[in-house]
């Protein structure tokens, strides 16, 4: 039996993860048996559901490639602001010697 990652057994619900334990139990004790036709379709029903939990993964990956891209665009702004700020500064000295 294939056991999938840590992090979709993180964020599998209460019951899936109780579900999740008890076929990986079965399967393997039907491995143990030989009965290896029996236990490829427990295996399929483990990959149905974890499904959801894969999605929560990704949708969980998407929000985080989100918020990078917000905080990069917040800190590219940030350093054209303060770069068109030196500039300025810059302006201003060099026109107040002048007069």
């Amino acid at each position: 039996m294939r056991h999938c990652s840590v992090q979709v057994r993180g964020l599998l619900t209460r019951d899936e993860l109780e579900r999740y334990n008890a076929l990986m139990e079965v399967g393997s004790f039907l491995e143990s048996q030989g009965r290896y036709d029996l236990a490829y379709t427990v295996q399929r029903e483990v990959d149905l559901l974890i499904q959801p939990a894969i999605e929560r993964l990704k949708e969980k990956s998407r929000e985080r490639d989100r918020m990078t891209a917000e905080y990069l665009a917040a800190k590219k702004a940030g350093a054209e602001g303060a770069a068109e700020g030196k500039a300025e500064a810059a302006a201003d000295a060099g026109t107040d010697g002048d007069e």
